[in-house]
């Protein structure tokens, strides 16, 4: 049995009465473990070879067997899903995104709701995705290039400082904020040894101080969903109430699923609880803005830059599709959906389209993971199972007919690139990526 403070559970057991037997024998229960289709790639769970069982709250998100290891499967780093815990998946189902909205995902590594963002805006309108901790932004990159998004940039910079450069830009802002992590108890004991009520007080005062950013991004009419992972009270419904009083132009929007009723005074708040559903746990509000806040209605279209001829070559030649830049980092051209980057830590501009270099252009793995395969026109195509498969992942070469760049697609879904010479693929799949 773990082993939970005494503090912690003197405190559930005055937020859940006669519940509190029944939330703490759910701790003698394995941990839930969850997935997420990518519907950028695919729609349903046909093609993937799991046991799946949906998740009631989110249409994509399914639980899965441990037998199964989704994350060893070629099909991970294909991107066609993303693992998350499934209790997690709630708070973007009631951010309520809409092809075409401008969303900010604040504190976003590891990167599960980012990407759950981003499937909603099914590569429309602009997410902007920032981590404060420079090693997880760079996680967070990863984990968009893995699921092909396009639309996306990823920024490594302090709350205070996106407030300052996107003043009333955002339609949707997700704040799923850094907590104390009570809901990660059952599925990792480490996060019992660092809980303290000191913990949860700290956590408070950063969540109050992140909210008091974001505010600053929001449009008139827009909504933001507050989420944490823990139960605190202190960290939940009191941050929340000290928002509202702080900014009488919100207001606590019901929720589209009735997981349990918060702890603030009408019950819209909504508590994930381990004994009720299954997941680990979650907490989530819904606040909506009134008409009092300025909006920035800036046009970020620039004319496109002039097209580089060896870009465009590569283009014609092993494309089906057009194709072109409109941001360029040194010799490093990309595809943004935002191109006024001054003043801001970048840590991925958008899609990385590739390189630049003598006399040709070298396209990068984030543009094969966000293509499909009728895109490409050399392709070798193989089988999950494949001892092609492994080996092509080991980075060795592979046999083709194929002369230039390619494809290596899994199952008819792009894993990596090629450059043929009529009998050799040579292996363009990232060294950091090999088994």
């Amino acid at each position: 049995m773990i082993n939970l403070p005494k503090e912690y559970k003197d405190e559930m057991k005055n937020i859940l009465g006669k519940d509190y037997d029944a939330f703490i024998d759910s701790y003698k229960n394995p941990s839930y473990k969850g997935l997420r289709i990518n519907t950028l790639k695919i729609n349903s769970i046909d093609s993937l070879p799991f046991d799946l069982t949906p998740v009631d709250w989110c249409e994509t998100g399914f639980y899965y067997e441990d037998k199964d290891q989704p994350g060893k499967h070629p099909y991970h780093e294909m991107g066609l899903y993303y693992i998350q815990e499934p209790s997690a998946m709630s708070a973007v189902e009631e951010l309520d995104v809409k092809e075409g909205d401008r969303v900010l995902d604040l504190c976003a590594a590891p990167g599960g709701k980012s990407t759950q963002i981003a499937m909603k805006l099914n590569g429309t309108g602009i997410l902007v995705s920032n981590e404060i901790i420079p090693s997880r932004a760079k996680i967070l990159s990863q984990n968009i290039e893995r699921m092909g998004i396009r639309n996306a940039l990823v920024i490594n910079e302090e709350p205070k400082d996106v407030a300052k450069h996107f003043k009333g830009f955002f339609d949707k802002i997700l704040i799923d904020a850094p907590c104390s992590g009570e809901g990660m108890f059952r599925k990792n004991e480490e996060a019992i040894s660092e809980w303290s009520m000191d913990n949860v007080l700290m956590c408070a005062d950063r969540q109050k101080d992140i909210l008091s950013y974001a505010v600053k991004c929001l449009k008139e009419n827009g909504q933001m969903v507050f989420s944490t992972c823990t139960f605190s009270k202190q960290e939940n419904e009191s941050v929340v109430q000290d928002f509202l009083e702080k900014h009488p132009e919100f207001h606590l929007v019901k929720s589209k699923f009735e997981f349990e009723k918060g702890l603030d005074k009408d019950g819209l708040c909504q508590r994930v609880y381990p004994h009720k559903v299954k997941g680990e746990g979650h907490f989530f509000a819904i606040l909506k803005r009134g008409e009092d806040a300025p909006n920035d209605n800036t046009n970020d279209i620039k004319k496109l830059p002039k097209q580089d001829p060896d870009f465009e070559k590569f283009v014609k030649q092993y494309l089906n599709i057009k194709l072109s830049y409109n941001l360029v980092f040194g010799d490093n051209l990309y595809l943004s959906p935002i191109t006024k980057l001054d003043g801001i830590k970048v840590v991925r501009a958008g899609l990385h389209l590739g390189e630049l270099k003598k006399n040709r252009f070298e396209p990068s793995h984030s543009l094969a993971l966000a293509l499909k395969r009728e895109d490409f026109k050399n392709i070798i195509n193989l089988e999950a199972t494949s001892p092609l498969c492994e080996k092509y992942m080991q980075g060795e070469t592979i046999p083709t007919t194929c002369v230039g760049w390619g494809v290596v697609c899994v199952d008819g879904h792009p894993l990596g690139l090629f450059k043929g010479d009529g009998s050799i693929a040579k292996n363009h799949y990232p060294k950091g990526l090999r088994r």
